[in-house]
């Protein structure tokens, strides 16, 4: 990061930096929100003091040194509160358990590094090892505009402890679509074609380039549909959870020898399938 680069507003006391008294009693939910929390504010303050970049599989894949550091004191904390869970994370973080807490310590880091607000740290449970199993919950928290998501399919979504609304039913016409295409992934005619037959069934199309920002934007009705091919779990499992806990739908299906995933009203998600499908 230069020395130029903007830094964000989130200065924070002392006693804002430490995490909660967290203990083995503590509920999942409690838990999920603490970290993701910590997680995201120990991220901005590294970026206001300067971050250490490395790429990871392209010059738009990057890695700094706040994810690594958010990841690991998710990981640190989750050992000695859930010791029979097992972790995955974005950085490397594995570990086998009962459950399994899938991490993104910093979810947009092109965006992050960049300067750009649209960054967050997410986190969800599952109930089966190595992130199989039924999504338990998910939490996503946004530094940058200080948003706290928390829910799953059986803990009503709630943004800053507000309970949003059940998710209404639309069409694909009605609605944003939000999706993400690697550049030389164009190349790929299958993946390419399927996109824009979606996109151009919808009312508009954003791209934000976090996963779990706009899966949490679906499930408050901000954006309409998601709709991503092979996303990893840490994309797809926080905020899907979100969706799922508002009344939406999720669905994963094969194409093109690419593996969609798509979140949203139930009608719209139909519509948007069908179309990668070149079936609508």
């Amino acid at each position: 990061m230069s020395p130029s680069t903007p830094a964000y507003p989130t200065e924070l006391s002392p006693t804002e930096n430490e995490l909660p008294d967290l203990r083995a009693a503590s509920p999942d939910a409690e838990i999920a929100a603490a970290l993701v929390r910590t997680a995201g504010r120990l991220a901005a303050r590294m970026r206001s003091s300067g971050l250490l970049v490395e790429e990871k599989t392209s010059i738009s894949d990057v890695v700094s040194d706040a994810d690594k550091a958010a990841e690991a004191l998710i990981v640190d904390r989750l050992t000695g509160i859930r010791p029979d869970d097992g972790v995955l994370g974005e950085e490397g973080a594995a570990a086998p358990g009962r459950r399994t807490w899938v991490i993104d310590p910093v979810d947009g880091t092109y965006n992050f590094v960049s300067g750009l607000p649209a960054w967050c740290s997410a986190l969800a449970l599952t109930d089966g090892p190595e992130g199989a199993g039924a999504t338990v919950l998910g939490a996503i928290y946004q530094a940058t505009t200080d948003e706290l998501w928390l829910g799953g399919p059986h803990l009503p979504p709630s943004l800053n402890g507000v309970p949003l609304p059940a998710l209404a039913d639309r069409e694909l016409h009605e609605i944003a679509i939000t999706t993400y295409l690697h550049p030389p992934r164009l190349l790929d005619p299958r993946l390419r074609d399927g996109l824009v037959r979606a996109i151009a069934g919808a009312a508009s199309v954003r791209i934000i380039g976090s996963g779990s920002i706009e899966l949490a934007a679906v499930a408050a009705g901000r954006l309409g549909v998601w709709l991503h091919a092979d996303p990893p779990l840490w994309d797809w499992l926080p905020g899907s959870a979100l969706v799922l806990g508002v009344g939406g739908v999720t669905d994963i299906f094969e194409y093109g020898g690419h593996r969609w995933h798509v979140a949203g009203p139930p009608t719209a998600l139909a519509q948007a399938k069908a179309a990668v499908l070149g079936l609508g």
